[in-house]
């Protein structure tokens, strides 16, 4: 019991700086690079919990299980680790210190081999396949992050900025103070805005579209209000639809969906939320290269009508 606790504490304080570090290599995702406000690497300490819980749910707790897997990860890592030593002592030119830790290499590469094989089917054949397996992990997300450095271009210098004609699109259903507040943020972003409302053939529908269109021109924002009708329901195909159309006349505009959203004063009122903003700019995002916007609408808590 001693032995798992003191292991337990020296992976929850190296693994996750380990993970940082291969995470600044670009072999895992660079989340596990970033560290919490208390300068904890948050996302290494909870995936190794995570491991950590899966590894005492398979093995049930026995630590006739648990310790062989210890000690054969403790071998082989002071087995790398070594190896690695002599190579830094051959570059500087210590063949002393080199052989030293070659010696210690092979007395713990021996003893991991020497566990492996004893344990092999009590539950060292896990670690056989983890650790393959995480390397080539390593290497499919290394050459992930090569890709996206491609592609991005990191490392050369961009071409000169340029002023494209900028065009912000505002999805509304019907007047209000967020309607407003979303009007206003858009004109000051972008050189032309539309407003855009989603019409169905439904009679009540079309007359609460018609409700909309004198209100607005009642309100006269000095936005053009563009009617996209669609056969469903659905708002983000109609409004994905309308981005394209717009790219394929005008390819050079940078169009922004902007999607104007309450946030209400308590959590527990988000239930309450119909999510039409996440459904619309997840289907926005996913069948165009347009720029999205949510633009958030506080609730003052204890706020009353007047």
């Amino acid at each position: 019991m001693i032995l798992l606790a003191l292991s337990a504490n020296t992976s929850f304080g190296g693994l996750p700086v380990l993970m940082s570090l291969l995470a600044r290599d670009n072999c895992l995702p660079h989340v596990f690079a970033l560290k919490a406000d208390r300068q904890v690497h948050r996302h290494g300490v909870l995936a190794l919990a995570a491991v950590s819980a899966a590894l005492l749910v398979f093995s049930g707790g026995d630590t006739n299980t648990l310790v062989p897997l210890f000690a054969i990860g403790v071998f082989v890592g002071f087995t790398l680790c070594q190896t690695g030593m002599v190579l830094h002592w051959r570059k500087a030119g210590k063949p002393a210190k080199a052989l030293l830790n070659g010696f210690g290499a092979v007395l713990t590469g021996i003893s991991a081999v020497v566990v492996t094989a004893t344990k092999f089917t009590e539950g060292a054949w896990l670690i056989v396949l983890a650790l393959p397996a995480i390397v080539l992990c390593f290497e499919a997300v290394h050459r992930a992050y090569l890709r996206i450095g491609e592609d991005l271009g990191l490392g050369r210098l961009p071409e000169r900025p340029h002023r494209d004609h900028s065009l912000v699109i505002v999805p509304v259903s019907n007047l209000s103070r967020l309607t407003c507040e979303a009007i206003n943020a858009a004109v000051s972003l972008g050189d032309e805005v539309r407003a855009v409302t989603v019409t169905h053939p439904d009679p009540e529908d079309r007359r609460a579209a018609e409700a909309l269109r004198r209100d607005w021109e009642l309100w006269n924002p000095g936005v053009d209000l563009v009617e996209l009708p669609s056969q469903t329901r659905t708002v983000g195909r109609p409004v994905s639809a309308y981005v394209r159309k717009i790219y394929t006349y005008h390819p050079t505009t940078r169009v922004t969906v902007l999607i104007p959203e309450v946030e209400p004063a308590h959590v527990w009122q988000r239930l309450l939320q119909n999510q039409r903003g996440s459904v619309l700019a997840h289907a926005v995002r996913r069948d165009t290269d347009a720029a999205i916007c949510r633009l958030r609408f506080r609730l003052a808590a204890g706020r009353r009508r007047s």
